[in-house]
């Protein structure tokens, strides 16, 4: 059963078409740093950095609505390191590798991963709405492992021959970018399955790309017979604006109660202040703080990285801020483990 809706509920974010949106994005760092009147050289980028390479592996996309979020003039802005490209992601460093929590390890079919019991994950996609520099899927071999139409059909009957799989969660890349047809049958083709007791949307589009949350969508989530899980991502508070609210409350009014799962960036939200702020917006936006995960040590990232003690203590002054249920989990994923690893005393408050 969902639970029951309002009388009223916050309408859809619909001024434009979400594809539209989408295609609008930046893809040039320099017309990024153009549009906040910034130079390449006062955000210490060199030629290589700034080159536009559309086929290069891990190119910048961004929003013009993320961008909008940005201060202007501002090299340190939180939103903007998280997207531009920087020269230390040439750096190798001795721990950080291609496939940092094991995925490939635990595939059961291309694109199918189960790493805990009960639950499966379906890579649907490897297309994003937004490229963030700290990903931990990189380097994934999207093409051969991901449940793409080619391979949908036996992930979906992997599914169905497993009754002890009751929550299947849809991961990417990002699941919300894909097409609304292929959307729709993908979930009504899960929802059908009736072991399957929730479905789980890992998807960063509500923040970056609100126009997406729109009114066939919701209806589409409000109709499935399983319970719909939604788990946002935000590091910051800046993310969250006016639009990112009405659609994530647009959501929670059909879904329940949103999750948001944030990742310790070095530089980007590493102080009590900003995390305290971010639970704050959060559940002002009607979100429950979920995890703060200690960076997954993907090449090219090292530069991100916060020292597992920083991390602990800076829990420990968030704690001493805010009531436990805006409190995170400070976890780290660890290939192999049969669980995410709280750090610290205040991993599991």
């Amino acid at each position: 059963m969902h639970p029951a809706r309002p009388e009223t509920t916050p309408g859809p974010v619909s001024r434009h078409s979400w594809q539209a949106a989408l295609a609008r994005g930046l893809r040039d760092p320099a017309e990024l740093l153009a549009a906040l009147g910034l130079t390449a050289a006062e955000c210490g980028l060199g030629e290589a950095v700034m080159a536009r390479d559309g086929a290069a592996a891990f190119p910048l996309r961004v929003p013009l609505g993320f961008v909008a979020r940005m201060r202007p003039g501002d090299p340190l802005d939180p939103l903007l390191l998280q997207v531009l490209p920087s020269p230390a992601e040439g750096q190798s460093v001795p721990g950080f590798g291609a496939d940092p929590v094991g995925d490939l390890a635990s595939a059961r079919s291309p694109g199918l991963l189960q790493k805990y019991a009960g639950r499966a994950l379906l890579i649907t996609t490897g297309a994003c709405a937004i490229h963030c520099r700290y990903c931990f899927r990189r380097d994934y071999p999207y093409a051969e492992h991901s449940a793409a139409a080619s391979h949908l059909e036996s992930s979906l009957q992997v599914i169905a021959a497993d009754t002890s799989l009751e929550e299947v969660i849809l991961s990417g890349g990002d699941p919300l970018v894909l097409g609304e047809k292929r959307l729709e049958d993908l979930l009504l083709s899960i929802d059908k399955l009736t072991h399957v007791k929730r479905i789980r949307l890992h998807s960063r589009v509500p923040v970056v790309l609100p126009e997406r949350v729109d009114s066939r969508l919701l209806t589409l989530l409000g109709s499935l017979r399983s319970q719909v899980v939604v788990v946002i991502h935000a590091n910051h508070s800046q993310e969250i604006d006016g639009d990112v609210s009405q659609a994530l409350r647009a959501l929670a009014a059909v879904t329940g109660p949103l999750l948001n799962q944030a990742v310790l960036l070095r530089g980007i939200n590493d102080s009590s202040r900003v995390l305290v702020a971010l639970s704050r917006a959060l559940f002002g936006a009607g979100v429950l703080p979920y995890y703060l995960h200690q960076l997954d040590p993907v090449a090219g990232t090292a530069h991100f990285a916060v020292p597992d003690s920083t991390a602990v203590a800076l829990l420990a002054e968030v704690l001493a801020q805010l009531p436990g249920y805006l409190v995170p989990k400070l976890v780290r994923e660890t290939a192999g483990k049969p669980a995410k690893t709280p750090l610290g005393s205040f991993g599991t408050t």
